[in-house]
């Protein structure tokens, strides 16, 4: 006989590594950008693991990882080696082997756990979550942390390292601006379902198999032998197709948003919260109703998108769990709301969108 188990998110945890970095003062390492194109990716602040002044690493992936998880495990009241699952997220480990879960675990001083990692970026988060509340519904595990962590700034550090400010290219400059690194957690737990369990939504799909990528991070694979690799101007190059993310990008969106009311049964007006990263950036809300999304769906969005863009910059597999944090800890998120957890990862245009009853107290 199979127990039904309801499954629920217990806390949030969230670290940035170091002091913010503002933009006067990035400007100084990596030259300035036009007013108008900062105003459109309003990003005011980011945090980095390196030294911006030597690229001298201060922290590494797993740790921040770990830092987030300690966060969300002391809110929720549960001790690591209550653990029966770990599933991380990132695309930026490391090392190939071991992954990051495996070393959280380490790092946690855990023996024995289940540990995945999806190597993904916005999206995979999301794809982590599902994973992890689809194993304890059906009682494969009880407790889950499930932690998506990004560590960007290594890769983008030899675009203006040793560099003249003035001579770092403008297309460069635009990526440095956007992205940060950190890492967010949350805690889940199933217990046996009741009458009034929670209904869950998930919906997950690539859109741009056919497309060129929007994003690449080349190097450090096995695409061409290795001593060519060493042969190329970079050893690891972070490439945007930013014409391609600015105009597919808001399309993907609206298609994620009208399959997720749809998959709900909702309307977007009677969903309490959306979480999504990037959602209030110019260069993305301004294409909604191009995109095709009707002007009382763009109404409806006023007000709900939950997003902390402007403190963190884009975090990749950080982004919705830092987000979420955010939402939860200023009390935007309340017990009762319906929300949704929405990732867009420019890579291949892959969207998730997970929506759930928010149940966990505001934290003290």
């Amino acid at each position: 006989m199979t127990t039904a188990y309801d499954v629920k998110i217990l806390s949030t945890g969230a670290y940035v590594p170091g002091e913010p970095l503002d933009n006067p003062t990035l400007e100084k390492f990596v030259g300035p950008l036009p007013d108008d194109v900062l105003e459109g990716i309003q990003v005011k602040t980011r945090y980095w693991m390196i030294d911006p002044a030597t690229g001298e690493h201060r922290i590494n992936n797993s740790r921040m990882a770990e830092r987030a998880s300690r966060q969300a495990l002391e809110r929720a009241g549960v001790e690591p080696d209550e653990l029966d699952l770990i599933v991380v997220c990132t695309a930026t480990p490391e090392y190939t082997l071991p992954n990051v879960a495996t070393t959280l675990q380490h790092y946690l001083g855990l023996e024995s756990v289940a540990a995945i990692e999806i190597r993904g970026a916005c999206a995979g988060w999301v794809q982590a979550l599902d994973l992890a509340r689809r194993q304890l519904a059906d009682g494969t595990a009880r407790t889950a942390l499930v932690v998506g962590s990004e560590a960007g700034s290594p890769v983008l550090a030899p675009h203006f390292l040793d560099k003249d400010p003035a001579r770092v290219r403008m297309r460069d400059r635009l990526t440095l601006y956007t992205f940060g690194d950190g890492a967010g957690a949350v805690v889940m737990r199933a217990e046996p379902a009741g009458e009034s369990a929670d209904e869950f939504a998930f919906v997950n799909a690539c859109v741009g198999g056919l497309r060129k990528p929007g994003m690449e991070i080349i190097g450090g694979g096995t695409d061409v032998p290795q001593a060519e690799q060493l042969r190329r101007r970079q050893l690891i190059q972070m490439k945007i197709d930013v014409p391609g993310t600015s105009t597919f990008g808001p399309q993907v969106f609206v298609r994620a948003i009208q399959e997720m009311a749809q998959k709900d049964g909702r309307t977007l007006g009677e969903f309490d919260a959306i979480v999504l990263p990037e959602g209030n950036a110019d260069y993305f809300a301004d294409e909604f109703e191009s995109a095709g999304l009707s002007t009382e769906d763009i109404q409806a969005l006023n007000g709900r998108i939950v997003e902390n863009l402007a403190d963190v910059g884009a975090t990749g597999s950080a982004a919705v769990p830092l987000s979420l944090d955010a939402g939860w800890t200023s009390g935007r998120i309340r017990p009762g709301d319906r929300i949704v957890l929405l990732g867009i990862e420019a890579s291949r245009y892959v969207y998730t969108g997970l929506s759930l009853t928010w149940q966990a107290p505001l934290p003290a």
